[in-house]
């Protein structure tokens, strides 16, 4: 398997997280959700790629970086904040990039992903009844101890974006060389 390098970086490591990132998008954009399909496809190239690059190094580096998405992520799960498909996602590139890069891709991800929620809230005039929902879920969690989706089914689908986007986003400025 040969490689061009591009900045110190294989081609092929930049080129396959942007096409697992950008499918993943796609199929949320389109059915609100990422096949689990797609995520054991991406984790089984990933494996591939590490193994046969890396030896035995590359299949620890592949564990380490899949597991780290859910432990880091995990609570947000848990309190509904974030789908599993997102996770998944990123486990999957956690797999390929490491734990590191897709450490920086998650930080990247949240940024992106706050910044493309104001642009919603702001253009939807929604900004003050958002961080109230925001309140009143935190005040029920701590009052109740259970969790339940964080998103209103019955606001309108605009303000539940899907949250594959920003990942795309930020493993192309990956891929870019920007982190």
């Amino acid at each position: 398997m040969r490689e061009k390098k591009r900045g110190g970086k294989m081609v092929f490591d930049t080129v396959l997280p942007v096409v697992m990132a950008g499918v993943a998008a796609v199929m949320d954009l389109r059915t609100a959700r990422v096949d689990n399909g797609w995520i054991v496809f991406c984790l089984s190239v990933g494996f591939v790629v590490r193994w046969m690059s890396q030896g035995l190094a590359g299949i620890g580096a592949f564990f380490t970086g899949s597991l780290f998405p859910m432990i880091v992520l995990g609570g947000l799960f848990i309190l509904r904040m974030l789908g599993p498909g997102d996770i998944k996602l990123f486990c999957a590139l956690g797999g390929m990039m490491g734990v590191r890069t897709v450490g920086k891709c998650i930080l990247v991800s949240f940024f992106l992903g706050a910044g493309i929620s104001l642009a919603i809230l702001i253009s939807n005039g929604s900004v003050c009844q958002r961080f109230q929902y925001f309140i009143q879920y935190i005040q029920e969690l701590v009052r109740s101890g259970k969790s339940r989706p964080y998103y209103r089914r019955d606001m309108s689908l605009p303000e539940n974006f899907h949250f594959t986007v920003p990942v795309f986003l930020s493993v192309v400025l990956y891929a870019g060389g920007v982190y």
